[in-house]
């Protein structure tokens, strides 16, 4: 079976797909996400989604086989909160993900009701809108350890030669109050400009130092007051190996940056 490559997407902000006025805010990143399988080398079996949108105390797994919605945004239309994205699950799965991080020495828990988040059904929702994708869940780890991230992330590689696509969904710029100000465009894509050249760096030693370093890149607490938009990057990186990353595209939705890369494959 072919090597799937893995991802890092910028989700976006709340359930936008589903709002008129915010497609067309990010026609971009529909038209992008909408394409993207069309990219991977096959159809996956099952996608295995790191969001910014889970964290927990241990890296946590879900297992429900039909997982429910997690409405975690606030302020949006009553009717986003009544959207549904029947993907199921994928039990196996998530059996073999904590068993690969236990064998790396990493402590997994399981989550029976952990459901899909916007930061999952809004990407896999343009990417497979038939929701008839499996999609497993693997929590962030609240303490934020950049390099941990990366460490399970290179426990989970070998899943890619399994026919399983790893994604990570988060932001490159995450900052709520820096949104729709003209002050943080450049912000957002000097930060980005650090975060590409360490995914495109061909040494994996050097991108995975520099993704660690992450806090000594230009405007970096300004772009991420807190990092848990950004660690989902450090676990794709993770499971990238030696495959070197690229950017997908660039997005600019309220005056900030908002980039997606892969690692390895032909996408």
């Amino acid at each position: 079976m072919t090597r799937f490559p893995t991802l890092f997407l910028s989700h976006g902000g709340g359930p936008w797909p589903f709002m008129e006025d915010r497609r067309v805010q990010y026609a971009r990143t529909a038209e992008e996400f909408g394409r993207l399988p069309q990219l991977l080398p096959e159809r996956p079996r099952a996608v295995l989604v790191i969001t910014g949108h889970w964290e927990a105390d241990a890296f946590t797994v879900s297992t429900s086989a039909h997982p429910p919605m997690v409405y975690d945004y606030y302020g949006f239309p009553e009717h986003t909160y009544h959207l549904k994205y029947p993907a199921p699950g994928k039990p196996e799965l998530a059996a073999q993900v904590k068993a690969l991080l236990t064998r790396a020495g990493v402590d997994c828990r399981e989550d029976p009701n952990q459901g899909f988040d916007h930061g999952t059904f809004v990407p896999l929702g343009l990417m497979y809108p038939k929701a008839d994708m499996p999609i497993v869940l693997l929590s962030l780890k609240s303490a934020y350890d950049a390099a941990e991230h990366i460490k399970v992330g290179q426990a989970i590689a070998p899943l890619r030669d399994e026919g399983i696509l790893i994604v990570g969904s988060g932001l490159t710029y995450h900052n709520m109050r820096g949104f729709n100000r003209p002050e943080s465009r450049p912000v957002s894509y000097d930060f980005e400009a650090y975060l590409n050249e360490a995914i495109s760096n061909p040494d994996p030693a050097r991108r995975n130092a520099m993704l660690v370093d992450w806090e000594t890149a230009p405007s970096a607490r300004l772009a991420h007051p807190r990092e848990d938009h950004l660690l989902p990057l450090m676990v794709a990186a993770g499971a990238a190996g030696s495959d070197t990353g690229k950017r997908v595209f660039v997005d600019e939705v309220a005056n900030v940056a908002m980039a997606s890369y892969v690692f390895g494959g032909q996408a």
